[in-house]
């Protein structure tokens, strides 16, 4: 792979600007459709090259970074901070979260294979519907229920795959020097701010994510060394629905680099092997949902009338939520009010990459 993926606090950070932060969440119901649920912080990332003593070979071989979830535990995808367009693909198991077909080494278009940054600005679950995506929750691998057992009739690899492609240079050249004209005419037309300053507009970096801090150091708690042992490894299985548009790309694609200017493998860690294997605590399990709605925190709509939604493919629109195996979800469920449904306008050490 040309290019290294570094962590920047708990962001991963691919060659070419490409930006992703993993964001905590509500889990919602297995029916009905909702609007998209706010961030609880992100998931503190770590590298896997770090803790090559405590481990599982398996993951040592395939390198990357690791995360902790608990069961049935619900994340966004964030890409906010995302500096220049890239390609991203997104794999749940090495399946295409966006068109269902195995992990490639290549973009397609037909069906598109990934999600173009920085114009989507946040992927919440697999493609399953016109307009609609499933959420991500976190599922142990051997029951079939996650994307991949469902798809593939086989659970091996579990976790997330991101992969990202660049401009081509001459295609890159091109969009930096429209951005400088942009920000040149910008410049021209607002007026200095008194005493000379110019207030310049901010971004949240997503809906609502209220950071979370990386862990200071990377060390295990004081005592014995852990021992590398065998770990329970998860993957990603679809919960409930959501309105979200997966954008079509608009841009020929002879746009876009030939070969991946870096990748990475995400993997997913059960709360008691991230503190066997960090020494961390993990974050706290899910925020109750009713206590949520009842403080009136908002949820969010968010729709760009200038960009094509694309159509759903029959593997990922097939595949059956959480519910069909671990069975229904009876934690009261309180629906958000009109009134807080918002709607939504228009640098590290490097990450050893692994065989996978």
């Amino acid at each position: 792979m040309a290019g290294s993926v570094r962590v920047d606090g708990n962001s991963l950070v691919l060659p070419g600007g490409a930006r992703v932060r993993f964001v905590r969440t509500l889990r919602l119901p297995e029916t009905g459709t909702h609007p998209l649920p706010p961030g609880l912080g992100e998931f503190p990332v770590r590298r896997v090259e770090d803790y090559a003593d405590s481990v599982p070979p398996q993951w040592r071989a395939r390198g990357g970074v690791m995360l902790p979830m608990y069961l049935r535990e619900a994340m966004w995808l964030s890409f906010a901070g995302t500096a220049e367009p890239a390609a991203l693909q997104v794999g749940v198991g090495k399946v295409c979260a966006i068109s269902g077909l195995p992990w490639s080494s290549r973009l397609s278009r037909d069906p598109q294979n990934y999600v173009v940054l920085p114009r989507q600005p946040w992927l919440d679950g697999i493609k399953s519907g016109k307009g609609t995506v499933r959420q991500f929750v976190a599922l142990p691998l051997g029951l079939g229920a996650t994307v991949e057992g469902q798809v593939t009739g086989e659970e091996t690899w579990g976790g997330i795959q991101l992969q990202a492609f660049t401009l081509s240079e001459p295609a890159l050249g091109a969009w930096r020097a429209e951005e400088a004209r942009k920000r040149e005419a910008a410049a021209r037309a607002v007026p200095p701010a008194p005493g000379g300053m110019q207030w310049m507009g901010g971004s949240s970096g997503g809906y609502g994510a209220a950071p979370m801090p990386a862990a200071p150091g990377a060390a295990p708690m004081p005592g014995a060394a852990p021992q590398a042992q065998a770990a329970r490894s998860m993957g990603l299985g679809a919960g409930g629905t959501m309105r979200q548009q997966v954008f079509r790309d608009d841009r020929p694609a002879s746009d876009w680099a030939e070969t991946a200017a870096g990748r990475v493998f995400v993997h997913l860690v059960t709360p008691p092997d991230w503190r066997r294997i960090t020494g961390e605590e993990p974050p706290p399990s899910p925020v109750d949902r009713a206590a949520y709605t009842r403080a009136g925190l908002p949820w969010f709509d968010y729709y760009d009338e200038s960009a094509e939604d694309l159509a759903p493919t029959d593997m990922l629109g097939a595949v059956k939520p959480a519910g069909a195996w671990l069975g229904d979800d009876h934690e009261p469920w309180q629906a958000p009010g009109a009134h807080q449904v918002k709607p939504l306008g228009d640098a590290g050490k490097p990450v050893e990459d692994g065989d996978w």
